[in-house]
């Protein structure tokens, strides 16, 4: 499974709104020029997120876009599954041989598993203790 930009800069909006919150609506052209993005990209990426409210868009001069819930309530899982569909880095096939049906299958679950249970809480405070080893991995 590879996550797409709407995916990535999907998690941006959200982190950046995270780390404002209860500071008042965040601009998508202060997020875009923070991170160096597109405003007009962004734009794009922004609806969904609202029709899903995961967002909530403020009207007027000083307007914006604010979490619609707490950063602890709203999970990496719920932000990649707007933008990116289902959760599936292996199509499991019915008439596959078992032993690789449970494989793919145990796959899906891991992966479902760390989306789910990493809030954008998590990641908006995360702090780098920088002894995290980087692996490319493609499936």
């Amino acid at each position: 499974m590879k996550i797409s930009t709407k995916g990535r800069y999907g998690l941006t909006i959200m982190m950046a709104l995270a780390k404002k919150q209860g500071e008042g609506p965040v601009s998508l052209k202060s997020i875009a020029k923070d991170h160096d993005l597109s405003e007009h990209y962004l734009e794009q990426l922004i609806a969904p997120l609202r029709n899903a409210l995961l967002v909530k868009s403020i009207r007027g001069a000083y307007g914006g876009y604010m979490l619609a819930k707490e950063a602890d309530k709203i999970t990496a899982g719920d932000i990649i599954r707007v933008l990116e569909g289902p959760i599936s880095p292996v199509e499991v096939l019915e008439d596959e041989e078992p032993a690789k049906r449970d494989l793919w299958i145990k796959i899906r679950d891991a992966v479902k598993n760390v989306l789910d249970n990493t809030t954008l809480a998590d990641l908006a405070n995360y702090e780098d203790k920088g002894n995290q080893e980087y692996y490319m991995f493609y499936i």
